[in-house]
């Protein structure tokens, strides 16, 4: 099987997507490596170094008392979960099939 790959690979050739170009802030097409890596990092730059916005949105806060649970589990939970469990499968629905 590795060989009809291998083989298939090779008689395909290289099909790698050509890299998109790097342009300048102008549209031209930045062909030297140094400057590409320069221009990515001004872009970078600017984009994670903006000022916060004047107007910031009033988002109000989610209400943090919700009614979860979060005492431990009762007999009759661990119970129900034990009774789904099949036997020689892990727990959880995982879709592995158990070898036989």
């Amino acid at each position: 099987m590795r060989q009809l790959y291998d083989t298939t690979k090779k008689l395909s050739g290289n099909r790698r997507k050509p890299e998109r170009p790097v342009k300048s802030k102008e549209g031209k097409v930045i062909t030297n490596i140094e400057e590409q890596q320069n221009r990515w990092v001004e872009h970078f730059k600017e984009l994670l170094n903006r000022p916060a916005p004047l107007n910031p949105p009033n988002i109000e806060a989610a209400p943090t008392d919700l009614p979860i649970n979060v005492g431990p589990p009762t007999i009759e939970e661990i119970s129900m979960a034990i009774r789904q469990i099949k036997s020689g499968k892990a727990a959880g629905p995982d879709n592995i099939q158990q070898r036989h």
